[in-house]
């Protein structure tokens, strides 16, 4: 019997479907910065005879004075890139009570989901102007986490985005650092795999405008610049500056976005594990240029983080031994350190789980044995 026109329709038939919009880079600011010099990597040489070895000379400087650097010629096609800043700019459009239906659980120090621009900075009156969503590796320990409609719906091109970014770019990348360390080329490639739980993310993130009374009382309260908590951060290019980095000479210089590429910095749990060989790249956001003060900032980045059970022990480089870098206790097998797992969960919880944003010069995090700087000037 056909169906009666009076019958109530199925959820999956009334299930609102969401049109993700094309997104396009605004244009780049016309305003003359000082822009950090910073090295390309051509990943088309990875293969190559000799390539490998190679682009790790290219890298060393990058890795172990700077932490920043440019990724080009990946693999991933621009045409895929967008469609994730689409899908990102889609979401953010969403109404609030959907974003919220999925948010980061920042009470365990979780990461995955809606984080919203709720904290206050100081007294100063202002909010943070930063949404972001996370989204966790697309691998079959994460099938039950929460997912927003736009991303269920577009399950399929994120999930696949998502596998590429680490394959073609994060893999590669710590095939490089390994050739630097004189480790076996998977040595860290297994200290972050991608079938393995960690707390991978990829990362949908905006920097809402705001006025420039606004950005001057926020970084009137604080200005001062961060370090990330994993081991790698892939940045896509989108145009709108602000991204500074600190340079070893101290100078705050901008990011330029480079077409095609991806802006790289190291982390943390990678200077962890190499007694600070690797640099945390210690950066910034700043008010964007006159011209672009008006242009949401829209971000697409990839996070990798060591695997849940990876120890935060220095990894056996020949080069560490070398420079006098390993202790006693570091050669130690027996000797009990926490995992990537625990220091960036009690991480995150320490940095996020509050509702006003405090001042932390001069303050420290330290974890077990593990300690960052908080603010850096």
């Amino acid at each position: 019997m056909a169906p009666s026109a009076t019958e109530t329709p199925s959820t999956e038939e009334t299930q609102r479907r969401i049109l993700v919009k094309p997104w396009s880079r605004p244009a780049p600011t016309s305003e003359k910065l000082d822009w950090a010099p910073l090295i390309k990597i051509d990943l088309s040489r990875f293969d190559e005879p000799g390539g490998k070895e190679e682009l790790a000379k290219d890298l060393f400087h990058a890795v172990t004075k700077v932490g920043f650097w440019v990724v080009v010629n990946s693999g991933i096609d621009d045409e895929r890139v967008l469609k994730q800043f689409s899908i990102g700019n889609t979401f953010f459009k969403e109404p609030l009570e959907e974003k919220r239906s999925a948010p980061c659980n920042f009470a365990n120090g979780e990461y995955f989901g809606y984080r919203e621009n709720s904290r206050w900075i100081g007294d100063t009156g202002v909010k943070e102007n930063i949404e972001m969503l996370n989204i966790p590796k697309t691998i079959p320990a994460y099938n039950d986490e929460p997912k927003h409609e736009v991303v269920r719906q577009n399950y399929a091109e994120i999930a696949g985005f998502h596998r590429e970014v680490w394959e073609k770019v994060i893999r590669k990348l710590f095939v490089l650092i390994a050739i630097i360390l004189e480790l076996p080329e998977d040595y860290l490639v297994n200290a972050h795999a991608y079938d393995e739980k960690s707390d991978d993310h990829l990362r949908y993130m905006i920097y809402n405008v705001r006025t420039k009374k606004e950005w001057d009382l926020a970084q009137g309260y604080s200005k001062g610049g961060h370090t990330d908590f994993g081991s790698l951060t892939l940045l896509f290019s989108q145009h709108v500056a602000g991204l500074q980095i600190r340079t070893p000479e101290g100078d705050w210089k901008y990011v330029k976005p480079v077409d095609g590429g991806i802006t790289c910095n190291a982390a943390d749990t990678l200077t962890f594990l190499t007694k600070g060989f690797v640099k945390s790249t210690v950066h910034r956001v700043v008010t964007p240029p006159a011209d672009q003060l008006n242009v949401p900032r829209l971000g697409l980045l990839y996070f990798s983080r060591p695997g849940d059970n990876t120890p935060m022990k220095a990894v056996p480089s020949p080069v560490l031994e070398r420079l006098g870098l390993l202790t006693d206790e570091d050669k130690n097998p027996n000797q009990p350190v926490v995992t990537g797992l625990e220091y960036v969960r009690a991480r995150v919880k320490d940095v996020h789980h509050k509702t006003v944003l405090d001042k932390r010069e001069g303050t420290s995090f330290e974890f077990k044995g593990l300690k960052v700087a908080n603010y850096y000037d």
